[in-house]
């Protein structure tokens, strides 16, 4: 099945629509008059009506009696309530005509939200922060979930009309723009997708498709069949479309571990080989990145083009949490499977997981994860904040808000110049402090369940923080996440940014060019803090020595004949929080050893 089976088609003379409604007897497609639609044995229904074009609006009505939005809709102008309207994708005159991508190595990526990434909160405001992006050394932008969401504010976690970039946020033309600009300026866009639940407010597919609904539940409502092949194939084209008509240079699937895949229904594999096949016949570059609890490290392969049913990485989770317990001294929830953080820290940089098949606490004992120390450190993407991790605390703080400059500094400094891919969220270039609270914009019952369920979550949140949790159903929320630029030109705001930025450019001369041949090596710790770290590159080893600590220690330094400091102060001792990198060339080989190297 193609995906061009779902949504509507513009033909020479009008629209040919198609809706699967396997559980309705009749339905009509209702522009500004109806047309009945046919069905066949598969629950299909079709017509093509003649006149309707780019910017027409139309409904679906079932049995007579309920009027639904396209669950393919192109673009909902008045929310996800009101009519879809059709778009010709190939109108948009795209200006990087010459565009094919970025390399996985180069990826170092921002995460950002786009109402709250400028005061406007729009596509087309985003496009004079693109420079910033750019001069700093992002290579790569990744958007927070676009599909059409239920009012006016939301994380995007709640989008129920996967194929339809949100209105509120601007035309589907003006992100067409975003992707294009970022383009001219060598950025590559991802996108935030979720296929592992529907939003719970606007979604009609049980009245009209129940099959889409296997009857078990995720943690955000009931689970979606993929077994059904119909089901598969509409988050499959979903995924397909972005990538297309969008151009995005990857995506990254939210939380796959609550993807309920009953029997051996291999949606992700599916999905991979269907994306693999756009870059083939396009000759771009795509790159799908997972978020996965599960640690399955199984089904990542940073190096195959194209992607042949696995996935270029995975959010490290585990490298963020153990630094967060460092630094932060947090031990609740999650983060109680991290109690001894300095060694949880060594063992992500040596291998990249922490949890590999080893039980968690926090998860009742059961064993999480497997083995990742033979996949390319390219396979992790490590990072220090993201939207989850700050906003789903009770204030919504960020790290620069409670934690000691020089210890958030060593912290980047071994992120951004370690070879696994770094991410940072908006804001934290400049250590932004910026809060980034839950908000959403539900009505009725459900905008008090989720405040109700937000104020229980953290009912000892006024005595911790000494003020009551945002209400994620006000506005006035949402207006508190926008981030604040001015605070990039603060003194501190430019030293921070001056010191990622100095990072980045050291990632990009030194380790970006020779991370295709990147592996895991060694990584340990002392009691009193000193961390060692080295990875082959190529012929030769990148070294890191670390501080890890409020106190100076003595430690080897790695400014030898062979050694070329790329990163911090060579000495007999380690400052606080003191970070040193070196890269180690290969001896050259005697004249015996290149004789016997040719023999061989």
């Amino acid at each position: 099945m193609n995906e061009a089976e779902f949504g509507v088609r513009l033909t020479p003379n009008g629209a040919a629509f198609r809706l699967w409604a396997p559980a309705a007897k009749r339905v009509d497609v209702v522009l500004d008059h109806s047309v009945a639609m046919q069905r066949d044995e598969d629950g299909w229904f079709f017509a093509e009506v003649r006149g309707a074009r780019a910017g027409t609006l139309y409904k679906y009505r079932i049995d007579d009696s309920t009027d639904v939005s396209d669950p393919a809709s192109y673009f909902q102008p008045s929310d996800i309530a009101g009519p879809s309207e059709i778009l010709d994708h190939g109108a948009y005159k795209w200006r990087a005509t010459g565009w094919h991508g970025r390399p996985w190595n180069e990826a170092v990526i921002m995460e950002a939200h786009v109402g709250t990434f400028t005061k406007e909160g729009t596509y087309r405001a985003m496009i004079g922060k693109l420079d910033h992006l750019a001069e700093t050394g992002f290579t790569a932008l990744e958007l927070m979930p676009l599909a059409d969401f239920p009012g006016r504010r939301n994380w995007g976690y709640d989008g129920v009309l996967w194929y339809a970039p949100d209105s509120s946020y601007g035309h589907p033309d003006d992100l067409k723009a975003l992707i294009d600009e970022a383009h001219l300026r060598g950025l590559m866009v991802l996108l935030d997708a979720v296929y592992n639940h529907f939003g719970p407010e606007g979604n009609y597919l049980g009245r009209y498709a129940p099959q889409f609904f296997s009857g078990t539940q995720t943690p955000w409502g009931g689970a979606i069949d993929y077994r059904v092949p119909q089901v598969r194939q509409f988050a499959i084209g979903s995924a397909i479309h972005w990538l297309r008509e969008y151009r995005f240079d990857g995506l990254r699937l939210d939380a796959v571990h609550e993807i309920v895949e009953n029997g051996n229904i291999p949606l992700l594999h599916d999905l991979s080989i269907a994306a693999g096949e756009l870059a083939k016949s396009t000759g771009r570059e795509i790159h799908l990145v997972l978020e996965n609890d599960d640690n399955r490290a199984s089904i990542l392969d940073p190096n195959t083009d194209p992607a042949a049913g696995k996935y270029r990485a995975q959010w490290n989770d585990d490298y963020h949490h153990a630094w967060h317990v460092l630094l932060t001294g947090e031990n609740g929830s999650y983060y109680r499977d991290y109690p001894r953080p300095r060694e949880s820290i060594a063992r992500a940089l040596g291998s990249g997981f922490i949890y590999q098949g080893e039980t968690s606490v926090h998860r009742g004992g059961r064993p999480r994860g497997e083995p990742s120390k033979n996949l390319p450190p390219t396979a992790f993407i490590n990072f220090l904040q993201n939207h989850d991790q700050i906003g789903n605390r009770a204030m919504g703080d960020r790290l620069a808000a409670s934690v000691d400059p020089a210890a958030i500094e060593a912290a980047l400094a071994i992120t951004l110049l370690a070879p696994m891919p770094p991410m940072m969220f908006m804001g934290e270039e400049w250590g932004s402090t910026t809060p980034f609270p839950f908000f959403c914009d539900f009505t009725g019952e459900l905008a008090d369940a989720v405040r109700q369920g937000r104020r229980r979550e953290f009912e000892t949140a006024h005595n911790a923080f000494g003020g009551d949790v945002p209400d994620p159903l006000d506005a006035s929320t949402f207006e508190l996440a926008k981030l604040d630029w001015t605070e990039s030109t603060s003194t501190r705001g430019r030293e921070r940014l001056a010191l990622v930025r100095h990072l980045l450019s050291i990632r990009r001369t030194d380790i970006v060019p020779v991370l295709a041949q990147a592996a895991f090596d060694h990584a340990g710790v002392q009691s009193n803090g000193y961390l060692t770290a080295t990875w082959k590159l190529g012929d030769g080893t990148l070294l890191l020595q670390a501080n890890l600590s409020s106190k100076a220690i003595a430690s080897h330094s790695p400014a030898t004949a062979n050694n070329r400091l790329i990163f911090g102060e060579a000495g007999d001792d380690l400052k606080p929080w003191g970070v040193v990198w070196a890269v180690e060339a290969a001896p050259p080989a005697s004249s015996s050893n290149r004789q016997n190297k040719k023999e061989i």
